[in-house]
């Protein structure tokens, strides 16, 4: 999957939500460490949307059930295996190790090279759940995230409108020099951004297929995001 478009994720622990979120979506975004049994799940999976496989790291806000980083990456690699995962999500830091977090990013890198070998597109996301980094601060984030990975992803915290207009005209430089990223504001503040950032040349986004399972701060359901997106995309008459 290229996301040379705007690309709208469902996400979801429960592929069997699937069916409820093509009217609107692109792709499901699997939420593996939420899910119970997840290689169990997409062994059974037989929807019409593609995958994008996300096992989130417990010190990047996930629930990865796996006991240490091995074995996280394991899951994932064996995931790219299915025929319908169209794309990873890696954490940036565990692709660069600028954090205490990570010491080893060898799992992350092999998982990377493995990805691409099997034609599956590589979400290299940054997450910061206090606050929206200084404009500089975000384009060099966006920067390293879509050189890592083959989209750059960056979800920060906005607490005010200049927090907000930050992260738009870093979306828009990194655009407007060949980057492909996809960025959103999380919290109320920022929530106004998952509609707009398209606008200015994010290429995914995403929501719940069931709003009261939502996986992050701010997020709109699936149809409001769906329709905010093509409203604000449509052609002035």
């Amino acid at each position: 999957m290229d996301f040379d478009s705007f690309t709208l994720a469902a996400s979801t622990a429960d592929l069997a939500e699937e069916p409820a979120a093509r009217e609107h979506a692109d792709i499901v975004e699997f939420r593996m460490d939420l899910a119970s049994d997840p290689l169990a799940a997409l062994d059974a999976y037989d929807g019409e949307l593609p995958l994008l496989v996300t096992n989130r790291a417990t010190w990047e806000g996930g629930e990865a059930a796996e006991p240490d980083e091995a074995g996280r990456f394991d899951t994932l690699a064996a995931a790219t295996e299915y025929d319908a995962v169209a794309a990873v999500d890696v954490e940036l830091r565990a692709l660069t190790g600028d954090s205490d977090a990570v010491t080893d990013t060898s799992h992350a890198t092999a998982l990377r090279d493995l990805a691409r070998e099997r034609d599956v597109t590589v979400v290299a996301s940054v997450h910061d759940f206090e606050a929206t980094p200084p404009a500089e601060r975000l384009r060099d984030l966006l920067d390293t995230a879509a050189s890592e990975g083959d989209v750059g992803k960056l979800a920060v915290t906005a607490h005010d409108r200049s927090d907000t207009l930050a992260l738009l005209s870093a979306t828009h430089e990194a655009t407007a020099a060949g980057e492909r990223v996809a960025t959103m504001a999380m919290g109320e503040a920022g929530r106004h951004t998952r509609a707009v950032a398209p606008v200015y040349g994010s290429k995914l986004g995403y929501a719940p297929v069931d709003p009261e399972n939502a996986t992050a701060p701010g997020q709109y359901d699936l149809a409001t995001l769906a329709g905010l997106v093509a409203a604000l995309d449509a052609p002035e008459s």
